[in-house]
């Protein structure tokens, strides 16, 4: 009998080729392949670790920038915003409640303009060039006035993320109350905890979600970025919480909607006193305002729910801060050229923010790209684009947070970030607004890998979660301390030789913005 032949050499052959041919891979570079970007096979990891090329800085913003998003009429959004004033109804409807209102709560016993929260200060750069930003570090500072923020921006801060422990610490340190805007209804309402939303009846829809919003609806986003649909009979329920300090109660809550046709809203306060509202149809944005002790608050839509938009209620105590969170999952900023200007401009003058915080650039963020400054020319058209619907609002930009990608067998920082950073800065800067840089906040203390180790963020290395926020809103707020303490109030001297704080910021001012360098090379110089 003939012997079979033996193939186990050639198994061999083939196995030692093959091994072989992976290790050859393995010093191949990343490689972009019809625009997908394929990552280096390195079955060597290890025992060798490669530092990957840089991407020119000429490589494109892929998809992340829809420019069709970020096409928008600046001219035409002035003219929207000058035809806001109320002319067939009245806007406001007051209600007083009977006793005294809750008191607003005062500055914490023994706080100082030098006490800080975190060992490093990371100051606000001050690019501001129209007065808007000394103007809110006064206010803040005089304390005899609601002082209102707006915080817009994405999934980062979404269910009061940050934002919950910025109002906290701005509340402790220069009075107010209340938990700001929340809407009439979300999906997010129970991951909300700073204040506890009960609704049915409605339908809700966000910014991103236009092309899928009814018809009717489509014209009606304003800065919160949310519309709701209600059916006769529906209603929403708000009360405050313990969950931070100064919010179980206030002494202003504020509902806004539309009424494009006749209706009766019924608003019920404590649980106890009811009042029914009979609302005249008009295109207008109306408000009922309840000035008392508010510790809950229910609205509901008895009749007319037809010409009925929803946008929520906003929970205040004055004087002190008032900080409303407008975050939208997956916005880029680009959304808010989808809200309407003259609505936004509606809101502003019933409201008058102070201070409009974009806290935008995660979305846009890719490990491999170093050029952002198509972006940057998009964050200047966001910040026109406030200053149109909130005139008297100082606009700052935070800048993009750390985050880590996971590179073969362990988690890096991205590398782009501090592109990015300088991207936003950049346009701060150009635009005369404010910037505060998250990034290296973060940084100093010890950047995603311990925000992660510590359990402050998400396994993903690139979400906060609400411990994480506390840390970040603890630093803006030490920045925003410090930004006071350099915008003091006027005060009048004996002799008129002698300059005044009032004459001297400005001046110092001055001197700084012309001592900065112009034209920042965004590629050669990021954010160390």
């Amino acid at each position: 009998m003939t012997p079979e032949p033996d193939y186990t050499h050639r198994s061999r052959t083939a196995a030692v080729a093959l091994v072989a041919a992976l290790i050859l891979l393995s010093f191949v570079p990343p490689q972009t392949v019809g625009g997908i970007r394929l990552k280096r096979a390195n079955i060597l990891s290890e025992l060798i670790r490669f530092e990957e090329e840089a991407v020119e800085a000429e490589e494109p913003l892929l998809d992340a920038i829809d420019e069709e998003e970020f096409r928008i009429d600046l001219q035409q959004v002035a003219r929207l915003v000058a035809d806001t004033a109320p002319r067939e109804a009245p806007a406001t409807y007051e209600w007083t409640l009977d006793g005294p209102a809750a008191a607003t709560t005062p500055p914490a016993a023994g706080q100082s303009d030098t006490t800080r929260r975190l060992p490093q200060l990371v100051p606000i750069e001050d690019f501001d060039t129209t007065g808007r930003f000394a103007a809110f570090c006064r206010k803040l500072q005089r304390g005899d006035s609601l002082v209102r923020i707006a915080v817009m921006g994405d999934s980062f801060i979404e269910g009061d993320i940050l934002t919950s422990d910025l109002r906290e610490q701005l509340q402790l340190r220069y009075g107010g109350g209340g938990a700001g805007f929340a809407p009439a209804a979300s999906p997010l309402t129970d991951f909300r905890r700073t204040i506890r939303t009960t609704s049915k009846g409605w339908n809700s829809y966000n910014v991103m979600q236009r092309r899928t919003t009814p018809e009717a609806l489509a014209d009606s986003y304003c800065v919160s970025g949310w519309v709701c649909q209600p059916a006769d009979g529906a209603s929403t329920r708000w009360e405050g919480t313990s969950e931070r300090a100064c919010l179980e109660q206030c002494n202003t809550a504020r509902i806004l909607f539309l009424s494009r046709s006749d209706s009766r809203i019924e608003v019920t306060v404590n649980d106890t006193a009811s009042r029914i509202f009979e609302i005249e149809g008009s295109p207008l944005m109306r408000q009922i305002a309840v000035r008392g002790t508010v510790r809950s608050l229910e609205f509901s839509v008895l009749s007319g729910a037809g010409g009925v938009v929803g946008y929520g209620a906003l929970f205040e105590s004055s004087p002190g801060v008032a900080v409303d969170n407008y975050s939208i999952r997956s916005n880029n900023g680009q959304a808010m050229f989808r809200t309407s200007p003259a609505l936004n401009a509606q809101a502003d003058r019933m409201l008058g923010y102070d201070l409009v915080i974009l806290q935008y650039g995660l979305n846009i963020l890719q490990p491999d790209l170093r050029n952002y400054a198509r972006y940057g020319e998009q964050i200047e058209k966001m910040i026109a684009y406030v200053r149109h619907c909130f005139p008297r609002a100082a606009v700052l930009v935070m800048s993009v947070s750390d985050r880590s990608i996971k590179e073969e067998d362990r988690f890096v920082p991205m590398a782009s970030a501090p592109f990015m950073v300088e991207a936003q800065r950049a346009a701060a800067e150009a635009s005369g607004a404010a910037f505060w840089n998250t990034y290296r906040a973060m940084q100093s203390l010890g950047g995603m890998a311990r925000f992660v180790a510590e359990g402050w963020a998400g396994k993903d290395y690139t979400h906060i979660n609400f411990a994480g926020g506390r840390r970040i809103a603890w630093g803006l707020c030490d920045a925003i301390d410090d930004a006071v303490r350099r915008h003091p109030l006027s005060v009048r001297v004996a002799h008129a030789n002698i300059a005044d704080s009032a004459r001297i910021t400005p001046l110092e001012e001055a001197l700084i913005r012309s001592a900065r360098p112009v034209g920042r090379n965004l590629r050669n110089h990021p954010e160390r």
